[in-house]
């Protein structure tokens, strides 16, 4: 008696090496049960071509698109549901660009876009400045954003939970030298002026300066090294700082807390990561690629907003060319004294004004806005 022979159900051919498999009722040879079925992505199932719910990419049963998946209304993307955006006033599931071309140009809180770094050198400025009282309005962003990009993407604009009707302009990382000769920082705060927005007169906002942290060393360990220099001087130097910032001790304690006044700089770096005390505290260290300070209170003055830069970028050139022994016995007259004149003008004004510098304080003109 002759062996039945084995045929496949899809390409006729006969099978005679064994290698074929039985799927859905149908005899399928190897090549054929590659080319016309496919494992869902989700539950590991095997299904047709012609059933696949999802992509080439992310293959996937109807069951598992059904809980777990979505496409995009604009542009088809299949999305996790997880990921998806839903505008306030339809059901329609978006991904995130499309999402944010539908939703003005006022982006959600957690948009991070690609940075794009302006300037030469190795340290990049970061500023988030908090705009209030004017409204959370497309029309009023749409101002703002044409002051601050109309020769290069500077700006963007986002929705901060901690404003009553405001928002929060974003800018690129900068190097120091961009801020204060190429950022359009004047039509920016001019435009915000115009448009009934305030900022140091009101309860609700901040300036935050984020630091690239490779400007502390190529190592996480070189880099937590000389961070903790930074953490241990805004310790040592507390009230000098709360003065400088503008803030009251509450308003620290509540968006910019300190960590504590430790013996080294050590120590307190050890405290912060031991803490737990996450990102609302005077110098964020919880982000990966940046050092964020955040004790300082918002303004819609120029000057304030370079002499705040120049601050910070004095106190991480400080952390990077001193020691422990040299940062601890570091005096606030010491580190005021060894600012230059011409490079870190606006802080020395800024320092003259608010009484913290070694000579007598200059007259103050028209306070932040």
């Amino acid at each position: 008696m002759s062996e039945q022979k084995i045929i496949c159900d899809i390409c006729g051919c006969e099978i005679t090496d064994g290698n074929y498999a039985v799927f859905d009722g149908e005899v399928l040879c190897e090549s054929c049960l590659d080319e016309n079925t496919v494992i869902c992505s989700h539950c590991d199932t095997r299904i047709w071509n012609d059933d696949n719910a999802g992509t080439d990419g992310t293959p996937l049963c109807q069951d598992c698109y059904d809980e777990n998946y979505t496409t995009c209304e604009d542009c088809g993307r299949l999305i996790h549901r997880d990921n998806a955006y839903y505008l306030d006033d339809d059901d329609y599931a978006y991904c995130e660009s499309c999402y944010h071309n539908h939703s003005g140009c006022i982006h959600e809180y957690s948009y991070k876009p690609n940075p794009i770094f302006y300037g030469d050198g190795s340290r990049f400025f970061g500023v988030e400045l908090e705009i209030d009282e004017a409204g959370k309005d497309n029309d009023n962003a749409e101002f703002i954003l044409s002051k601050g990009n109309r020769f290069a993407e500077h700006i963007y604009i986002k929705s901060d939970g901690s404003l009553d009707e405001g928002m929060e302009i974003v800018t690129h990382p900068m190097t120091l030298e961009y801020h204060k000769n190429e950022m359009p920082w004047c039509s920016i705060t001019d435009e915000a002026r115009q448009l009934g927005y305030r900022s140091h007169k009101t309860s609700t906002c901040g300036l935050h300066i984020h630091v690239n942290r490779t400007t502390f060393g190529e190592t996480r360990e070189e880099q937590d090294e000389r961070i903790s220099r930074v953490l241990y001087f805004v310790e040592h130097h507390w009230e000098e700082l709360l003065k400088f910032s503008r803030r009251t001790e509450s308003q620290m304690n509540r968006w910019a807390a300190r960590y504590g006044y430790k013996n080294s700089p050590k120590e307190i770096m050890e405290s912060a990561k031991k803490g737990f005390a996450g990102r609302y505290t005077c110098v964020n260290i919880t982000n990966w690629n940046t050092v964020e300070f955040r004790m300082f209170r918002g303004t819609l003055k120029v000057n304030t907003i370079i002499a705040t830069l120049e601050l910070v970028d004095h106190i991480c050139t400080l952390a990077n060319i001193l020691d422990d022994e040299q940062i601890t016995s570091l005096s606030w007259t010491d580190f005021v004294t060894d600012l230059d004149e011409q490079k870190d003008k606006e802080l020395i004004t800024y320092l003259k004004e608010r009484r913290l510098y070694v000579n007598e304080p200059v007259r103050v003109g028209e306070d932040d806005i």
